[in-house]
């Protein structure tokens, strides 16, 4: 696993994402980048360095440390490649599990597995209590996630659509996907459901497509520069709710995961890249 290997201080990223906007607003127009490049060349200088390394080691650590009422290590978790086999499982998720009867994402079957083998009590896990607020250190549930998810770097997404269960929920992920509502009448597609579109300097995918659905779904978990914070795939659909002003989306409900298997499946085939770093 890649450890984190820069000791960059924070005020040294500003600057950089400062440098790349005045690269891409000074220069004279014949050699000027779009937007979109000098964006991708700042995401790829942070690379090297990106903080969600140090929460991947301590998600690791977690992973194997006894913990919880029952004082008892996770690596007995089954992610769906049999019992503490974390290589390549997050590629591989959402899913059915037949334990649990039911379609289950990374996060979901963590906390199942914090439930069921350490002894912690499902109320919990909340929006409230998993998402760290901004600038504070990570919870445990996400540097677990952020480690899981750096297991499957560079393995290619295989979301499975063969149960009944799968099939389902990637239908009502669809559905959801495309319903309007809220006081602006918005759906994700009004974001994500056509090419060329953008809020302020951030490209929206079109996540129809395969290969922006791919680009966009192989990067998540990812660390926020300007949240000081590493952010999940749950968190993710969490505020594009709120962005939507529809009713706050419970964490870990089967509408989140509905949206993460529809969202997963269209990027079959792709290579995935998370923990990635994003502005």
């Amino acid at each position: 696993m890649p450890r984190f290997t820069s000791n960059r201080p924070l005020a040294q990223v500003f600057i950089a994402q400062a440098a790349i906007a005045f690269i891409a607003f000074s220069a004279p127009a014949a050699a000027q980048k779009t937007t979109t490049e000098a964006i991708a060349d700042y995401r790829a200088s942070l690379q090297d360095g990106n903080p969600a390394d140090l929460n991947a080691a301590r998600g690791e650590a977690l992973w194997k440390t006894p913990r919880g009422p029952k004082n008892v290590s996770l690596q007995a978790c089954d992610l769906g490649q049999g019992a503490g086999k974390v290589k390549g499982a997050a590629a591989a998720l959402p899913r059915y599990f037949a334990d649990a009867d039911k379609v289950m994402d990374v996060e979901s079957r963590l906390v199942h597995c914090m439930v069921t083998l350490q002894g912690f009590k499902p109320e919990e896990f909340t929006a409230r209590t998993v998402f760290s607020s901004e600038g504070q250190k990570a919870t445990p549930v996400e540097d677990l996630v952020a480690y899981l998810y750096d297991e499957s770097r560079d393995m290619a997404i295989n979301i499975p659509m063969a149960h009944a269960k799968e099939k389902a929920a990637y239908a009502r992920g669809k559905e959801i996907f495309y319903f309007k509502g809220g006081p602006y009448d918005f759906s994700c597609a009004s974001c994500h459901g056509e090419d060329d579109k953008r809020i302020r300097l951030q490209d929206l995918p079109n996540l129809i497509k395969q290969k922006p659905a791919q680009d966009a779904f192989a990067q998540w978990p990812a660390y926020r520069v300007s949240q000081g914070a590493l952010r999940t795939m749950q968190w993710r659909m969490y505020d594009c709710f709120r962005q939507q002003r529809f009713p706050e989306m419970q964490y870990l409900s089967p509408a989140s995961i509905d949206l993460i298997s529809f969202l997963g499946v269209n990027a079959n085939g792709g290579k995935m890249a998370a923990p990635a770093i994003k502005r």
